[in-house]
């Protein structure tokens, strides 16, 4: 099974969250050929050159391959290129798994930060754009821990 891991790759915390999270879905399985684009040295070597085509074209490839795509849905918004990613995977009706671990969706019943709501500047949630979640759940599932992802991972082996 082949599945590409979208995730930002900007960052030493991003990419070590990349690398550990990788290691742990390619253990499900020896089956699994998990493309993790920050592997990839000819387009993410960040001392030499790729310009916007090679990455688009590299990554799209590997991309449309892919029985599968996990995307890291957090952050402040979900990543460009994740975003961009998820909206291939539903054209070309690859499934996606959603990974949204953001600790601000916590406390759904909780009376007073439902209230706060009706306050200006108040929102105690976090927002993730509807439209990109929309278009996972139309063809896949989000999670919000990495014991679901793995098992919602497993599912489509």
């Amino acid at each position: 099974m082949k599945i590409y891991f979208a995730n930002a790759l900007f960052s030493q915390a991003e990419i070590n969250y990349n690398a550990q999270l990788a290691a742990k879905i390619r253990q499900l399985s020896d089956a699994i050929d998990l493309y993790l684009p920050q592997e990839n040295n000819e387009i993410n070597d960040k001392q030499a050159y790729a310009d916007s085509k090679m990455i688009a074209l590299a990554d799209t490839k590997k991309l449309i391959q892919s029985d599968l795509v996990v995307a890291i849905l957090d952050g402040n918004t979900i990543d460009n290129g994740v975003a961009s990613e998820i909206g291939v995977a539903y054209a070309k009706e690859i499934p996606v798994v959603g990974l949204y671990t953001d600790t601000r969706q916590q406390g759904s019943d909780n009376k007073q930060k439902l209230s706060a709501l009706s306050q200006i500047a108040e929102n105690q949630f976090h927002y993730v754009n509807l439209y990109t979640t929309g278009l996972i759940k139309l063809n896949g599932t989000i999670v919000n821990s990495e014991a679901d992802l793995l098992a919602a991972v497993a599912k489509y082996l």
